[in-house]
């Protein structure tokens, strides 16, 4: 049987492409969209210094009286590299059709498979490698700042809302968690069910808080912090409705940007059942792997504001009526 090498497969994954999809992968993934990025790690684990300790001044008692002392301290968080990688077997006789183009197929499904897993890893925590830190919902849920969605009659479906305005921009609600932790909102990040709340929400005259007439375009803003609604279904709404926060606290790095492998002789294995799904030779298939390397961190250091406080987080969960806490 002839192989299909990497040399006549190499029009399919020219050196672009790994940019491309690099950039895309970040582009669909709201966290680290919105993220700040650091410079690309140089080894699977890579430290960070945070500040953990302010110095302290001391008013001097009279002429002679002495001076105290006093330091500063920063402790070192880590960033863990973890790959995400995918493998997409292909048919021969697919690539054997010079009028298909595989790419025009094959980049969107990784782009929205890897920003997918990606949001949801950090986001929720969910399907995260055991090296990587809480989510941001189980670190604002740590630190009490999960603002629980208020309602007239919770039995309703949907549940009616008793005053969103309040439970978002009001005293104790979701922006005013982020602001006593002593950070400012950057962005808002929120279901897409959201926007047909904030659509419907009126004032006491029954007036539309956020269009002024059905013909105005929709702004999600809220006290002027945009709202983006990621759209790679990675958010889970049962777990929370918005996280509102200051996503420069949200680091992360790449410790290897998107390869890609032919494989050609290789079997493919289920890997919670170990039976094999593909024998490529076999079966006159290749496949495409493509893998990628990233960690990310929450610094949260210490600050003027925020020494005095037991626990905080530079984010704030709304959760829905139906959930007590941040952690679903």
């Amino acid at each position: 049987m002839a192989l299909i090498d990497r040399t006549k497969m190499a029009g399919l994954i020219p050196e672009p492409v790994s940019r491309e999809i690099m950039q895309g992968a970040v582009e669909n993934s709201a966290v680290l969209r919105v993220g700040r990025r650091l410079p690309n790690m140089t080894a699977k684990t890579q430290s960070i210094n945070v500040l953990d300790m302010l110095p302290m001044a001391y008013w001097v008692d009279g002429d002679t009286g002495y001076k105290q002392t006093s330091a500063q301290g920063w402790e070192k968080k880590k960033l863990y590299a973890e790959e995400l990688a995918v493998i997409i077997p292909i048919p021969e006789a697919v690539l054997d059709d010079a009028n298909y183009d595989i790419w025009g197929e094959v980049r969107p499904r990784i782009v929205e498979a890897m920003g997918h897993r990606i949001d949801e890893a950090i986001i929720f925590g969910t399907n995260k490698p055991s090296t990587w830190r809480d989510g941001i919902l189980q670190t604002a849920a740590a630190a009490n700042m999960v603002v629980t969605e208020s309602v007239d009659d919770a039995t309703a479906t949907p549940p009616l809302v008793a005053n969103l305005f309040q439970d978002l921009l009001g005293v104790n609600g979701l922006l005013a968690k982020v602001e006593e932790a002593g950070y400012n909102v950057t962005r808002i990040l929120a279901d897409v069910s959201m926007r047909a709340k904030l659509r419907g929400l009126v004032d006491s005259n029954g007036q539309p808080i956020f269009l002024t007439t059905m013909q105005q375009n929709a702004n999600y803003a809220l006290d002027g912090t945009p709202l983006d609604f990621p759209m790679n279904g990675a958010w889970d709404k049962t777990q929370a409705l918005m996280i509102a926060g200051d996503f420069s606290q949200l680091v992360y790095s790449i410790r290897q940007d998107v390869t890609f492998k032919i494989l050609t002789e290789a079997t493919i294995v289920d890997p919670t059942t170990k039976a094999v799904v593909y024998s490529l030779a076999q079966q006159d298939m290749v496949a495409l792997r493509a893998t990628m390397r990233l960690g990310w961190e929450i610094p949260n250091p210490v600050s003027a504001y925020r020494a005095g406080l037991e626990s905080y987080s530079p984010f704030a969960v709304f959760a829905p009526a139906d959930e007590d806490d941040g952690n679903g």
